[in-house]
């Protein structure tokens, strides 16, 4: 990927974002790295936006570490805003803040879980929206660029209930609407479907039973190869082929030639989980 892109990774402190930023800048490019964690301690996982930043910097890329919340609107078009003036460009937006409540993952029908479960809807729906309202002018104006929703299997199976299947489904159909209106200024505008990923966040619960998650640990891929795979498609002559589409990245990956940090090529978990909607060309203005 040319080492003269300018990318905004939103919700990198750690995490599927941070392994997103660190791929796009090892690229060379210049990469905004949103979150709210300014130093250790103040998350229960490690990981901040400056400690991202001085990763993205030591691998030939140039990290910018911005704090910011994405539940407050003025933040996010701040973020934008400092884009516009630093570079007056935006080649790649990627869209993957995210809230996880702690009960994500507890067994038990949803009237069981908090009401705070819906804070997914702000943080990973709505937020994804805003930043893409505020990026979008960018990405146009700039011309030639990629728009990325991480999404995952969760947005067609049962995967931690119907908030997050909802908040995975919509920005699938969101990836697909906005790339109708981006496609006349050669923005293409993808959801990406990432595997089973080894975050802080699931290494901790794999190391914590080696025996009974042997098989998962193993078929997991590293958070850096969707980053990988999004820096191919950014850098694809022909990357408007896939415009308006949900992806699932190891397909994509296997097709594009991409391999994970240990050279191997993640498995598509299709055939178990299933596939990604097929959307209607049909337009309604």
């Amino acid at each position: 990927m040319s080492g003269d892109r300018v990318a905004v990774v939103t919700g990198a402190s750690r995490g599927a974002g941070k392994g997103i930023a660190l791929a796009l800048g090892q690229t060379g490019a210049t990469v905004y790295v949103t979150g709210r964690t300014r130093r250790e301690g103040e998350a229960s996982l490690p990981g901040t936006v400056f400690a991202t930043a001085e990763e993205i910097d030591r691998r030939g890329g140039t990290g910018v570490p911005v704090v910011c919340d994405h539940r407050d609107d003025a933040q996010v078009a701040a973020l934008f805003e400092r884009v516009r003036a630093d570079h007056g460009r935006l080649d790649i937006l990627v869209n993957n803040a995210f809230i996880v409540p702690d009960q994500l993952a507890t067994k038990g029908p949803f009237w069981s879980k908090p009401l705070a479960m819906q804070e997914m809807f702000e943080v990973g729906l709505r937020s994804s929206y805003v930043s893409s309202y505020y990026g979008a002018p960018l990405l146009v104006g700039t011309g030639g660029g990629l728009l990325v929703n991480t999404s995952s299997f969760g947005a067609t199976c049962y995967m931690h209930g119907p908030a997050y299947g909802a908040v995975k489904s919509g920005v699938d159909k969101m990836a697909h609407d906005m790339a109708v209106d981006l496609k006349p200024f050669d923005v293409a505008a993808v959801s990406i479907w990432m595997g089973l990923l080894r975050t802080e966040r699931t290494e901790a619960v794999l190391d914590s039973d080696p025996e009974r998650y042997g098989e998962l640990t193993a078929m997991a891929e590293s958070p850096e190869f969707t980053g990988r795979v999004i820096a191919a498609l950014a850098e694809h002559p022909d990357r408007m082929r896939w415009t308006g589409r949900v992806l699932v990245g190891a397909e994509v990956g296997e097709e594009l030639g991409v391999v994970d940090v240990d050279g191997t090529s993640p498995a598509s978990h299709r055939a178990f989980l299933g596939a990604p909607v097929e959307f209607s060309d049909s337009i309604v203005d």
